[in-house]
């Protein structure tokens, strides 16, 4: 198994670990989620329970204090028929005199249509003979109370003015603090959960708690509030008596919002850091790549230069010597290809100079000298989809190592038999190169893996040949190259693309 199968291996077991503890991940939190909510809502509805229990009092009170209301608004009926009675010529006032004796508590006035105090009972007696103070009274019980008119004569009248009690006074005092504490405890409310208390229309709201100041003064926030508070639980319907009714809209605390999403998040953040980590020290590992091809690149040059002027240094010795020049001129031709392969490799690291060419010229070239170092069981074959000569920028010997490579990885790939075919289309945009073989195939799993530095399926090959080959297209010439299809059996298709 190679570096690559087993990279590949690590990965999946790291990937499948990665999935499983965010699967448990999830699944404790929801577990602490639940508990939480379930907490959450038998605190609410404790919560619910004494809020129904308080506005079962504050109903009681109103009416209550209704019935205290009309029993006075009675018992000045009472008084005032009373006062009606004495104006008449009657035999006995003994029971009259005791319905108006019997009143001690509620402050009345009995004027003429002129507003001129005639009697007055439960005020405060030094100031009773106050015109300034009197007509304050009247005001203040006219606006308290319609006054009770008290016929005497026909087409004369006398009215009744009064007001409430002390202790009625005291009675509603009491009941608006109750109200008011009723609110305050429906705004700032133990159970912790957003919460808003609106009248009878379910737009209007009177209290809120735990909610954005800022936000609850605009309406279309509240609205929409207000409906989700509504799809969530159903409200606290507040009974107040009279018929008047009021709503409490609640929903589940931000704590427990953000703890259900707070792993989704958290997980979302630790995604980001890994996927910058990994691109960080990706491209530091390319980087020392990139170093050791260049070192590696540069010394094989500087290696090969040395023994390479020796070679041309003997050459020269020999045909002094007389040695057969068909002899001499076949070995200046392999001198020269190492002096090729020289150069290719000082190139590499260094900004390739790239000038026009014909690529079917080099194509050829290439094509040529791969047959007379290959078997005669593999055939070539060139097609041009143009007749005319196609111009693209290249750096002429890194393209003809581009092609030996494809041509020898191809011969490998066919064991020595078969047939390699190059086509060669010509677009307004690009060139598009197809290179050929009758090969065992690549597995679609490897489509990219074979460009990968150190991947190689021979025995004791290095897998540096396609990583080359890549490195001169993309990065020296800015195309592209790729597995362009495949069948295992059947032979294989790799794509080069040039801009022209």
């Amino acid at each position: 198994m190679n570096i690559y199968s087993r990279k590949q291996r690590w990965k999946f077991f790291l990937l499948i670990g990665a999935v499983l503890i965010v699967i448990v991940s999830l699944w404790y939190t929801n577990i602490l989620v639940r508990k939480i909510s379930d907490d959450e809502r038998k605190k609410v509805r404790l919560w619910a329970e004494a809020i129904q229990r308080k506005a079962s009092l504050v109903k009681y009170t109103n009416e209550l204090f209704h019935k205290i209301e009309n029993e006075e608004r009675q018992k000045i009926e009472l008084w005032a028929e009373a006062n009606h009675q004495l104006s008449r010529d009657l035999s006995d006032y003994t029971f009259v005199l005791e319905v108006i004796k019997n009143n001690q508590t509620i402050p009345v006035i009995i004027a003429d249509e002129k507003r001129k105090l005639l009697l007055s009972k439960n005020l405060d007696s030094t100031l009773a003979k106050d015109s300034i103070y009197i007509r304050g009274q009247i005001d203040t019980m006219q606006f308290q109370h319609k006054p009770i008119e008290i016929e005497i004569l026909p087409g004369k009248k006398n009215f009744l003015y009064y007001r409430d009690s002390h202790l009625f006074s005291e009675l509603k005092t009491v009941f608006d603090g109750l109200i008011k504490s009723f609110i305050s405890e429906v705004a700032v409310n133990t159970a912790s959960v957003p919460v808003i208390y609106t009248d009878s229309t379910r737009s209007n709201v009177i209290a809120f708690g735990k909610m954005d100041s800022l936000m609850m003064r605009d309406s279309v926030f509240v609205s929409g509030t207000i409906a989700e508070m509504a799809f969530q639980n159903a409200p606290l319907v507040i009974d107040l008596g009279d018929g008047q009714k009021n709503y409490i809209f609640y929903k589940e605390s931000f704590l427990l919002t953000q703890l259900r999403y707070y792993p989704y998040v958290q997980f979302g953040v630790i995604g980001i850091f890994l996927l910058i980590s990994y691109i960080l020290f990706s491209t530091a590992r390319r980087a020392e790549q990139d170093q050791v091809w260049l070192g590696m690149a540069k010394e094989t040059a500087h290696q090969l230069g040395t023994p390479l002027s020796s070679i041309i240094a003997w050459l020269e010795y020999l045909k002094l010597k007389g040695v057969d020049e068909k002899a001499l001129t076949d070995a200046r031709e392999d001198v020269k290809r190492l002096e090729t392969i020289t150069e290719r490799f000082s190139k590499i690291g260094s900004i390739p100079v790239l000038e026009k060419a014909d690529i079917l010229e080099v194509l050829n070239k290439s094509v040529a000298y791969m047959k007379t170092r290959t078997s005669q069981s593999v055939s070539f074959a060139i097609h041009a989809m143009a007749a005319h000569s196609i111009y693209v920028k290249l750096n002429t010997p890194l393209f003809e190592w581009v092609i030996e490579n494809l041509c020898r990885n191809s011969v490998d790939a066919m064991d020595g038999t078969g047939s390699i075919e190059i086509e060669v289309t010509d677009q307004l945009q690009y060139v598009y190169i197809d290179l050929s073989d009758t090969g065992k195939g690549i597995p679609r799993s490897k489509f990219k893996t074979i460009f990968q530095p150190g991947f190689t399926t021979k025995q004791r090959g290095w897998g540096l040949g396609l990583s080359l080959v890549k490195r001169i297209i993309e990065n020296y010439h800015g195309g592209k190259i790729f597995v362009k299809r495949s069948e295992a059996g059947k032979g294989s298709t790799i794509r080069i693309v040039l801009n022209k």
